[in-house]
């Protein structure tokens, strides 16, 4: 089993849907296309694609920013490793490779959210020494109020 892990470029970013929407159920594919090109337009985000004999199993994005309280930081957003490679250890794997990335372009912190509803990435997560600083709030400003 030969792994690699690069950045996906912007002009295949379309590859990264299938996983995606493993993920991201509600957002009808349509939009969800359209927010993964629009997001591919800004110079502060980079996809990353985990292969595994050339096949795309992971992906997350990776979003930068500067904050008072912490530096220069990544937000790796939206970690994916399909299902049927979980329990092999690509996520360890995959996560050494974004600490070292994000560190290599001046990163001094990480910082991540994660859903409530998935407590296996919470145990994953602590074990690879995050811990939780506080909650992630947001508000729908759309008319009909969903989150998609």
């Amino acid at each position: 089993m030969t792994t690699t892990i690069q950045l996906i470029k912007k002009e295949e970013i379309l590859s990264i849907i299938p996983l995606l929407s493993e993920l991201n159920q509600k957002t009808p594919k349509d939009l969800l296309e359209k927010r993964v090109l629009e997001m591919s337009e800004h110079t502060n985000y980079e996809c990353v694609g985990m292969f595994v004999d050339g096949t795309l199993v992971g992906i997350t994005g990776l979003w930068y920013t500067t904050r008072h309280y912490i530096g220069k930081s990544a937000e790796p957003d939206h970690v994916i490793i399909d299902d049927n490679f979980r329990g092999q250890n690509l996520g360890k794997q995959f996560f050494r490779w974004i600490d070292k990335h994000v560190k290599n372009n001046g990163c001094e912190a990480i910082e991540l959210n994660a859903y409530l509803s998935n407590p296996k990435s919470h145990k994953f997560y602590y074990n690879e020494g995050y811990n939780i600083y506080g909650f992630h709030f947001l508000k729908v400003l759309r008319d009909d109020e969903k989150f998609y």
